[in-house]
């Protein structure tokens, strides 16, 4: 039996303005999860094992908050109650289908200025005006602002408090991006930042703000493991740290630009996984796939997970630089190479959802054929706890005319998941579920025939594997 096949699959599933899902504001509440029940079986379908859907776009919730108003993509009102609680829902049929849930945030966006007429009373901008400032078209939380960093905390502890999720995401707002419409313009923080120079303050504006983006993701880790230690807080910044870091390479610098220092979250361990967004080329001359990814395994000092961020979306978009599947194919190939270098990625995260959706350019075929064509198990996170779980005790049943397998209660402990895996002439397959799930329809061979025996292991919270165990059809 080969080894339990590991590799990090993940889709992003954006919510801001109904990029992904739902994919309008006006379906209702049967459509919306119609659509999002197609999403996970896509998922499912093409390889993935886990999902970052979007929970807070911009100071919104699309789930029941006291902190927060509903999110407008739900009903096209913000602050409208849709009569469900989407999260819960999302997360119960993702586990069910044996795929993680990631819970995306993002902490400083507020939403746009045309909107202020639209924004619910029960919105921080609206309850807290000297929280936010207006940057171009759009509107920020002021990260300088204690108040804005722990009321952002305060509901991602909520989300980890009330919902089963395995990991917190966040992506690469935390400044604003340099706008074309508005240039030259800075971000109005002038008032804040002079209050700190009188009081004493020594840093640079610049690094005054980096500062305060450095002590919120410094903060977010053990404000989650304090209330679920097997949660993994996972980033995904900008792809490049600074033009010219490596050397030949050129865009923005997000340094000095959104004042992310990501390299020093990396190196310091300030997360578990760490997805920078890659969204270029192998063949790029000024932002080379391969380039970018080997430097971020260099900084990859404390060993996390490091899972590069690939655009999918790139792929069939019909401009000049579109991608074709096979460049995603290929990333994928990239990253599979330097699995086993230290510090080296296990595995990649899409976006976004609709080009796996729409086949566009034929990417979930080749996913599904050749890129994926067996399933895997998400890498384990030992430091976050190394135990591995007890064998299950499992068996053959009669179910009809046909058999089951039933998995009993565990002797100690509970683990997350079940993984179930057998032979299928020279393939071995696999199937991941919770393990709240005690039994499973005993598969069939590809050629006909049931499948003579099944391994069946446990995971745990962190993704440890415990010892497995062989049960035969037959067996009485």
């Amino acid at each position: 039996m080969p080894p339990l096949p590991r590799e990090f699959r993940g889709l992003w599933i954006a919510t801001v303005a109904n990029i992904d899902w739902p994919s309008r504001s006006t379906l209702t509440r049967e459509a919306q999860q119609a659509e999002f029940i197609a999403i996970l079986d896509r998922a499912r379908m093409i390889g993935v094992n886990a999902i970052i859907l979007q929970v807070r776009a911009a100071g919104d919730a699309l789930y029941p908050s006291s902190l927060e108003p509903w999110s407008r993509s739900l009903t096209g009102t913000q602050g409208t109650d849709p009569g469900w609680d989407p999260v819960a829902y999302a997360v119960q049929e993702a586990h069910a289908r044996g795929l993680e849930f990631h819970a995306w945030f993002n902490p400083f966006r507020a939403g746009n200025l045309s909107d202020s007429l639209a924004r619910s009373a029960e919105h921080l901008a609206r309850r807290r005006p000297d929280l936010v400032r207006p940057f171009c078209t759009q509107l920020w939380f002021d990260p300088a602002e204690r108040d804005v960093q722990d009321h952002a905390l305060a509901v991602i502890s909520d989300v980890v408090r009330r919902y089963d999720v395995d990991a917190v995401h966040l992506d690469d707002y935390f400044y604003p991006y340099p706008d074309s419409r508005c240039l030259g313009l800075s971000f109005p923080d002038s008032d804040g930042y002079a209050h700190y120079v009188q009081g004493g303050g020594q840093l640079s504006r610049d690094n005054w703000r980096r500062d305060h983006v450095n002590r919120y993701v410094e903060a977010l880790r053990p404000t989650v493991h304090a209330i679920a230690p097997h949660v993994r807080v996972g980033i995904s910044p900008f792809g490049i740290w600074r033009p010219g870091t490596p050397a030949g390479v050129t865009g923005l610098d997000s340094y000095a630009s959104i004042f992310a220092d990501s390299q020093l979250w990396l190196m310091r361990g300030w997360v578990d996984y760490f997805a920078p967004q890659l969204y270029w080329a192998r063949g790029s001359t000024g932002q080379p796939f391969n380039t970018l990814l080997d430097w971020w395994m260099s900084r990859n000092t404390m060993q996390r997970h490091l899972w590069p961020g690939l655009a999918a979306y790139r792929v069939g978009d019909g401009t000049s630089s579109a991608f074709v599947a096979s460049e995603i194919e290929g990333q994928i190939a990239s990253t599979r190479a330097r699995a086993h270098n230290g510090g080296g990625p296990t595995g990649t995260i899409l976006y976004n959802t609709t080009v796996v959706m729409q086949n566009r350019g034929g990417l979930s075929t080749l996913l599904q054929s050749s890129v994926h064509p067996a399933a895997a198990v998400v890498p384990a996170t030992p430091w976050l706890g190394a135990a591995a779980p007890a064998a299950p005790v499992a068996r053959s049943a009669p179910l009809g005319a046909s058999r089951e397998l039933r998995i009993d209660a565990p002797s100690s402990g509970t683990p997350r998941w079940w993984v179930v895996r057998w032979r299928d002439g020279a393939t071995w397959r696999l199937r991941q579920m919770p393990a709240a799930q005690r039994t499973l329809a005993w598969p069939s061979l590809t050629g006909g025939g049931a499948v003579p025996e099944l391994i069946v292991q446990a995971i745990s919270v962190t993704g440890v594997s415990g010892p497995f165990v062989r049960v035969s059809r037959d067996e009485l």
